[in-house]
């Protein structure tokens, strides 16, 4: 796929891949700085169709690293086509790059230039290979500790719209195009989590 060249619909999905251009990179400014693992020009901007828990298409974004791409475009056509519904997908820019602010705000996104979450080193979303999915309804878990807070309510994993299961068709459709889930860990548990390098 070359550079911001739309996939082919599939129903009322769109997908697109485009390089970091300056007026995206001047937008990414809380997720990307120097010393982060990856420069702007191995990332790329996807714009994506969601299907919302209203029912109804919605234009998402995300950043990740440009390897993935067309592996998370994919992805993210099956989750619209098998109607699996998404709360919402910008840049974790649009939350200065708060972590917990973009899971407060049941945020599906991507690339960010942290840490790991309860460690040092960079988080797998410093590499743009790791994507997060509606974080209330798939919390982070360690010990007493979930994030986001209102995600407690879904920490016996209700059948309820939005979560994710063990051998579902979020699971399946992300592993179709190789990412891990954070779900299958044994501790911590992070339900929203799926990576290309399985952390």
């Amino acid at each position: 796929m070359t550079a911001a060249e739309p996939t082919t619909p599939t129903g009322g999905f769109t997908g697109s891949v485009a390089a970091i251009d300056p007026a995206t990179a001047a937008r990414m400014t809380s997720s990307w700085r120097a010393g982060c693992p990856v420069p702007l020009a191995d990332l790329r901007y996807l714009t994506l169709t969601y299907r919302g828990f209203d029912g109804a298409d919605h234009d998402g974004e995300l950043v990740v690293a440009a390897s993935v791409a067309d592996a998370a475009v994919a992805t993210f056509r099956q989750l619209y086509e098998d109607g699996y519904p998404i709360a919402s997908m910008r840049l974790v820019d649009d939350f200065g790059g708060d972590d917990d602010a973009s899971m407060d705000a049941n945020n599906t996104s991507a690339f960010n230039c942290r840490p790991v979450t309860g460690g040092g080193g960079f988080s797998e979303h410093s590499y743009g290979t790791a994507i997060d999915v509606n974080p209330v309804q798939n919390p982070y878990l360690s010990g007493s500790t979930v994030l986001p807070a209102a995600g407690r309510q879904y920490v016996d994993r209700p059948d309820a719209p939005g979560v994710i299961h063990h051998g579902d068709a979020v699971v399946t459709a992300f592993a179709a195009h190789g990412f891990s889930w954070g779900g299958d860990w044994t501790g911590p548990v992070d339900y929203q989590h799926f990576s290309v390098s399985g952390r």
